[in-house]
């Protein structure tokens, strides 16, 4: 017998706004179960592809030391350049740049969401395919 990951839980101070950001992050939507409303302590969002969920519960405490998981991100198209400019726009914001530790052409960025929750933007599927650039 063996289990299965039924949904990736997050720990917040405001389930509803986190949630909301994370949809626009993902392109997730609300969980079919519940739909989500401000003042909610528990939101669910879910993939409309895979099915995944993402569980957003409220919790007292706030963050106060580096995650010990997190998300690895691949852009679903375009670069992880253009990605980590379009999540900075969304309001994250940069925690590490790893782009290039490894050699031209890998690496990745360490971000944060509104909340402090890190989560990395990695190269696109395509950008690994065509190998590294010459330089970054």
């Amino acid at each position: 017998m063996t289990s299965f990951v039924s949904h990736t839980t997050l720990d917040c101070g405001n389930a509803y706004e986190l949630s909301e950001w994370w949809k626009q992050l993902l392109g997730y939507v609300d969980s079919d179960d519940d739909p989500n409303e401000p003042g909610d302590q528990e939101c669910a969002i879910r993939d409309p592809e895979t099915g995944h969920e993402i569980l957003f519960i409220e919790v007292p405490d706030s963050k106060s030391v580096k995650n010990r998981i997190h998300f690895d991100l691949r852009p679903r198209t375009g670069s992880r350049d253009d990605e980590i400019e379009r999540v900075l726009g969304l309001g994250a914001r940069e925690v590490s740049d790893h782009r290039g530790q490894y050699g031209p052409g890998t690496g990745w960025v360490v971000l944060s969401d509104p909340e402090g929750n890190e989560f990395c933007i990695l190269r696109s599927e395509a950008e690994v395919a065509a190998g590294p650039p010459p330089s970054e």
